[in-house]
């Protein structure tokens, strides 16, 4: 049987900490109705219809941490194909996640209905708990063995 897929962009801002590890900033979420209390990326969201998914990622960036990204500063990291396989049109995912380590701005959390805390973690030393499929793409990044596609919860 054929279904839908939503797709969704996923905005990982990295940088160097002073200790030279890499820092990854993460939302903690809340009143979204999806793992509320878990951390998250700092900036993601659906595709609209219409739009890239670069245009996509770089709105999500503008919207939720009032900062500007260039879609040429976007790193493709890997595309997850999701399920929740609960048969719900609304569970099947297509994720498509960059790292981004340039922008102009100072990220901060402006949508504060959505999200309650923002904080830059090292990849060793994420905070607990983080969103699973996140979290599995975050383990990807920091051990350098995540591949261009990924399936998640087949």
């Amino acid at each position: 049987m054929r279904f839908a897929v939503v797709p969704a962009a996923y905005v990982l801002l990295l940088r160097d900490a002073p200790t030279g590890a890499t820092e990854v900033l993460l939302q903690l979420r809340q009143n979204t109705g999806y793992r509320d209390g878990h951390w998250a990326a700092a900036a993601a969201g659906h595709v609209e219809q219409g739009e890239s998914v670069f245009a996509a990622a770089v709105r999500e960036a503008a919207e939720e941490l009032g900062i500007a990204i260039e879609p040429a500063d976007l790193t493709p990291v890997t595309a997850m194909h999701r399920t929740h396989a609960n048969g719900q049109p609304i569970d099947e995912r297509v994720d498509f996640f960059f790292t981004c380590r340039r922008w102009a701005g100072e990220p901060r959390l402006l949508e504060q209905a959505k999200a309650a805390d923002l904080g830059w973690y090292v990849l060793d030393a994420l905070p607990d708990p983080v969103v699973p499929h996140e979290l599995a793409v975050l383990d990807g990044i920091r051990t350098g063995g995540l591949p261009a596609v990924t399936a998640y919860g087949f």
